[in-house]
């Protein structure tokens, strides 16, 4: 079987429009606005004009017109070199998520037969992980017959936030769940 060839034209224009996918912005020839509101290279207002005004303005300048507010009436354009401007925003974000920090959420397990030193080894590590900037969840485990004397067992817990009182308050209060008992432990504000 033969498949008769496919032919592509391509047509190449000059000052063709800048493809951008996750940006949502119009450039040059895709504003088809009547009127839009200029905002110069310099930032000045330049005025209301019609879209091919200002996208000569732009092309003069040797620069592309971008539409950064499409909702305002009349649409606000820019005219800006749209490479360095998408390149900035792209090194902001980066800047940014850079600088945030993600709260993770750390678990301690205990029984109710807890040694003391066994517990003060656990504040130790929750100390840590607070200092940190990181949240903790303090469960206490019951197994069989330990289920009997949950509410007696309750105290661990408040012992447990009273050591730490100093660099932690207490964000979910001591809460039965199930087989467990759970407390959340946020750090201080400073």
């Amino acid at each position: 079987m033969l498949c008769a060839p496919l032919l592509f034209i391509v047509y190449i224009v000059e000052g063709t429009t800048i493809k951008n996918n996750n940006d949502n912005l119009f450039i040059n020839e895709q504003i088809r606005d009547k009127e839009v509101r200029v905002i110069g290279p310099d930032g000045e207002m330049l005025g209301i004009m019609s879209a091919n005004e200002a996208r000569k303005l732009a092309e003069e300048a040797d620069l592309d017109l971008v539409k950064i507010s499409p909702g305002a009436k009349p649409p606000v354009c820019k005219i800006i070199d749209y490479g360095k401007y998408k390149y900035e925003k792209t090194r902001k974000e980066k800047d940014a998520k850079k600088k945030q920090h993600i709260v993770e959420i750390k678990e301690i397990r205990m029984s109710p037969n807890i040694d003391k030193n066994d517990l003060q080894t656990k504040i130790n590590n929750a100390r840590k992980f607070l200092t940190k900037g990181d949240r903790v969840k303090v469960t206490l485990r019951f197994r069989g017959r330990e289920m009997a004397h949950m509410q007696q067992s309750a105290h661990i817990l408040t012992d447990f936030a009273d050591a730490l009182s100093d660099v932690a308050t207490v964000d979910k209060a001591p809460r039965v769940e199930g087989r467990s008992m759970t407390m959340f432990l946020a750090g201080k504000r400073q």
